[in-house]
């Protein structure tokens, strides 16, 4: 092997440097972007500028799958696997990859790389292609497939009102219609009265969590430490198959992320803002760079932000590398730290020893532009859809068997069935034969669940997460033991193996449903054990939720497997 010149990264490792550890996320992706691996001298030299020892770089290079520490070709064709993608046909595209790809490029097959209203979906380089078929991957490997657009429906739409109808790369235009308008609106009140009307709008968690809002911004706030020693993290690690809505606002409203983050910043009395972007969106971390870097030009990030006398708030971003882990909250701080992703044990929490062990308030995209919108249209407008327990509108993703796969607004309150219906129904008169709601660490419901209404209060009483809004369907033709199958895999390869019910766990459930054939009552009682095992004694919310969607399959005898 050729001696590698380090002179190329000098540069960027001398203005890291000061930073430290937290650079050393920035400086991989720098430097794999240079050199397209991650050489051991390059590695060394990484090692010496921030001050990290060479073996705890290894071990995060190794923790991500893109990140490579062997000679790799620089493009990377990377093909989705997930269940709306294998539905759509992606095995066919895969096979016809294989045949004409260029012999410099490398292929992959990924587990997700959310755009599942776009199946099959695939992603060369930093290019993303949805709706693929043999016949256009001659395109998409020549550049000349078209641009990926977003499709949101619904009505009321509040807080997609701008996605699809403003460019994401114009602060002017993000203004013209109504940008920073909510914000501006927040300045003029007293912080803890933002707090106040945040709780009164009843925002929970959109990612899954579903802890108020409110709340945790008042935790934060309350909790001892100086702005400059308390931090506002926006989670779009968003790496669950089914889920897409947050790459959504990403792409299409990318300053609205900003602005509703400085509005957290100001509730919260923060000076530190982070965005945390998953390695699969490189259109999305893209268009938030640029979007950062008006917002600072134009005096809204920074010292005095928006003209406020001492309020200063800045925002950095951070590319994650292909780790589902990561969108754990705190295995997300350990990664901005420049660690490997792995999960914190809970208690303390984030909001007094969040990000570098001081006060943090983390929340998801959709979270963020929710309160942003309640704030600038009146929490009473906001609170006029909806139900008492489940106020406003939610995001729904809807992918698989629908005629109209895409992003959904709608008021709490509509019923699964009526939102497929929204959809367009099932093609071609099929029937549902099941439906995941709350995505991969989600649930199926049958037929007979379609009448439950999507409200916090209906799936608690129920025993369905809405969990990210994911709502994927299935047609009666589905083999479910192979989605099953899928779902299970996937979790067996994201599982950090921190702890072992999880590692070993996901494992042996993967086994278990690769079988061919029927399984017995032996390989049903054990899924159903080593679900428990891992529901009551993993570490984190990967292996808590791991089995639930087997579980739910079986309880409810939707998996063919379970009639016999």
């Amino acid at each position: 092997m050729s001696e590698i010149d380090l002179n190329p990264l000098q540069a960027y490792l001398e203005k890291a440097a000061p930073r430290g550890r937290t650079m050393l996320l920035p400086a991989l992706h720098h430097a794999q972007s240079l050199y397209g691996w991650l050489p051991r001298e390059v590695q060394h030299a990484i090692s010496r500028a921030l001050r990290v020892p060479a073996a705890e770089v290894h071990g995060v290079i190794e923790f991500y799958t893109m990140f490579y520490n062997q000679p790799t070709p620089r493009r990377v064709i990377r093909m989705c696997e997930d269940p709306a993608c294998t539905l759509a046909g992606a095995e066919a595209v895969w096979q016809t990859l294989q045949q004409t790809a260029p012999e410099e490029a490398a292929l992959e097959r990924v587990p997700c790389l959310g755009m599942c209203e776009l199946a099959p979906a695939g992603l060369d380089d930093r290019t993303p292609a949805g709706e693929l078929t043999p016949d256009g991957v001659a395109a998409f490997l020549s550049g000349a497939h078209p641009e990926p657009r977003a499709r949101v429906y619904g009505s009321p739409r509040w807080v997609l009102a701008r996605a699809g109808q403003v460019d994401p790369a114009s602060l002017d235009d993000y203004r013209e219609h109504s940008g920073y308008r909510g914000l501006r609106k927040a300045l003029e009140m007293p912080p803890e009265r933002v707090i106040e009307l945040a709780e009164e709008s009843g925002i929970l968690g959109r990612g899954g969590a579903m802890f108020p809002l409110g709340r945790k911004w008042r935790f934060t706030r309350a909790a001892p430490g100086s702005p400059a020693e308390k931090h506002i993290v926006v989670n779009a690690d968003e790496s669950e198959p089914g889920t897409f809505k947050d790459r959504v606002l990403l792409e299409e409203d990318p300053f609205s992320v900003i602005e509703a983050a400085t509005l957290a910043g100001y509730a919260v009395g923060a000076q530190n803002g982070w965005i945390f972007v998953r390695g699969e969106y490189p259109r999305a971390y893209a268009r938030l760079q640029n979007a950062v870097q008006q917002a600072r030009e134009a005096g809204l990030l920074g010292q005095n932000a928006l003209g406020k006398p001492g309020f200063d708030f800045d925002i950095e971003l951070r590319l994650g590398a292909g780790a589902y882990i990561c969108g754990e909250e705190t295995a997300l701080f350990e990664a901005i730290e420049g660690k490997r992703g792995f999960p914190r044990i809970k208690p303390p929490f984030p909001t007094t020893h969040g990000l570098f062990g001081q006060p943090t308030a983390i929340n998801n995209v959709e979270t963020l532009v929710a309160v942003l919108t309640a704030l600038d249209m009146g929490v009473e407008k906001w609170k006029g859809v909806g139900t008492a327990e489940s106020p406003g509108t939610k995001l729904f993703c809807l992918s698989g068997h629908v005629s109209r796969p895409g992003v959904y607004e709608v008021p709490f309150g509509m019923r699964i069935g009526e939102l497929i219906e929204m959809a367009g129904g099932v093609p071609g008169g099929k029937g549902v034969q099941a439906v995941l709601m709350g995505g991969a660490a989600g649930v199926f419901v049958g037929p007979a669940g379609l009448d439950m209404p999507l409200t916090y209060e209906d799936s608690r009483a129920a025993g369905v997460p809405l969990g990210s809004g994911v709502v994927q369907v299935f047609d009666e033709t589905v083999d479910l033991h192979g989605v099953l199958y899928q779902l299970a895999r996937f979790f067996a390869h994201e599982s950090c193996g921190k702890c072992f019910p999880c590692q070993l766990g996901t494992q042996r459930q993967m086994e278990i449903l690769s079988k061919d054939g029927e399984l017995g009552a032996a390989d049903r009682e054990a899924l159903r054990d080593i679900g428990f095992a891992m529901t009551q004694t993993s570490l984190c919310g990967l292996g808590q939720t791991a089995a639930s969607a087997v579980l739910s399959a079986l309880e409810q005898k939707l998996y063919f497997l379970e009639k016999n």
